[in-house]
């Protein structure tokens, strides 16, 4: 089968990360996988055995994500979201697939709705017209205005055949960040979690705190606090992994004390995980489900910025696990960061959780069934 998976990540790289695992986890069993990203470019993931077509690249300015900047910071103009929504259908009628997947749509980006839904239209009057899916993570960003509800019922009820949730109902039910109406309950596939597969488990020994926050920008904070930490934690090695923007890299690395190494991301991330002695992060989906695969002890920091409170509630359900501790950004600082790095060093690892991590597969699994039904 022929699948088209469509996203754009406007401030981490979260989301392009779980569409590349699925498209990865599609191409694996034989499918034909074009993946359309809208983000700005990302050098450090594997696509091996992906086609990925590239849009003209958009990002949110900050945390403001009506506002729409290029790669180069500037405003984005009307001319060049045409660009972006003719390359869309472009890529759609040229590859005329039999699955297509929207990432996050209709529940967030709706300031690109209109890319979007003239995808959705253009799809709809396909002969034969493909199954059309959505995907979301466990936690949205839950809804401000009815209006909201409404467009998204509107829009799903018009378009979709069914929506991928990328949770374990066990863990996490949509319907705690997301008012889930009969209508959309109809719809709705939970797969358990998309993480890639772990090559082996490692038992601890490095004697290392790993710090990340994702591939973005965001998470100046956390670095800034893990550097002062490190001064009154001599004797661990700090290994910080820095996205987005060279210029909070090289700020970092003026300022980190001897025992704090400044790194890019790396694809071998997840392997160094399983062998720390600690992890410090933000709470976002890939990360959160790093750290319970790998079982290290954790720090969890959830980016709160803006209003946003998804990896608050995400922080909430985690928390409760042994050897996770919690620090809101507001209250965040060298000695405390200290304090909980001890903690859950002493309450040690926890064994890494393998339950609900096969979502990739289920997905496809899903996906393929609901296909043949359609045909």
């Amino acid at each position: 089968m022929r699948v088209m998976i469509v996203v754009t990540h406007l401030l981490g790289t979260g989301h392009l990360a779980r569409s590349l695992i699925l498209a990865k986890s599609f191409a694996q069993k034989g499918d034909e996988v074009t993946l359309v990203t809208g983000g700005t470019v990302v050098d450090h993931f594997e696509k091996a055995g992906v086609i990925i077509e590239q849009l003209m690249p958009v990002r949110s300015h900050g945390i403001e994500f009506q506002n729409l900047l290029t790669s180069d910071g500037l405003p984005v103009g009307a001319d060049l979201l045409a660009g972006r929504r003719e390359q869309l259908l472009i890529t759609l009628a040229h590859f005329q697939p039999d699955i297509l997947i929207t990432e996050l749509f209709p529940f967030g980006r709706r300031v690109l709705r209109d890319e979007f839904t003239a995808l959705l239209s253009a799809a709809a009057a396909m002969q034969p017209r493909p199954l059309i899916l959505g995907s979301i993570r466990d936690i949205l960003a839950p809804p401000n205005k009815p209006k909201k509800i409404t467009f998204v019922e509107n829009i799903i009820t018009k378009f979709y055949d069914g929506i991928l949730v990328h949770s374990d109902p066990e863990v996490v039910k949509l319907q705690e960040s997301w008012p889930v109406s009969d209508v959309l309950a109809a719809k709705l596939y939970y797969t358990g979690f998309v993480a890639p597969k772990l090559k082996s488990y490692v038992e601890c020994q490095d004697e290392q705190v790993l710090v990340s926050v994702g591939g973005g920008d965001v998470g100046e904070v956390v670095f800034l606090a893990a550097c002062n930490a490190a001064l009154l934690m001599p004797e661990l090695h700090w290994r910080m992994f820095v996205g987005g923007t060279n210029e909070q890299f090289e700020k970092l690395v003026k300022i980190a004390p001897s025992n704090v190494t400044i790194e890019p991301p790396t694809l071998k991330f997840r392997q160094i995980l399983m062998s720390a002695k600690a992890s410090v992060s933000m709470v976002g989906y890939n990360t959160a489900l790093d750290v319970l695969q790998a079982g290290v002890p954790a720090v969890l920091i959830p980016f709160d910025s803006g209003g946003e409170i998804e990896q608050s509630l995400r922080a909430n359900v985690l928390k409760t696990l042994p050897a996770i501790e919690v620090i809101q950004q507001k209250s965040l600082n060298g000695a405390n960061l200290v304090d909980k790095v001890k903690a859950v060093i002493l309450a040690g690892r926890r064994h890494p959780r393998t339950k609900g991590m096969d979502g990739a597969e289920t997905t496809v699994q899903i996906t393929h069934y609901l296909r043949t039904k359609t045909i």
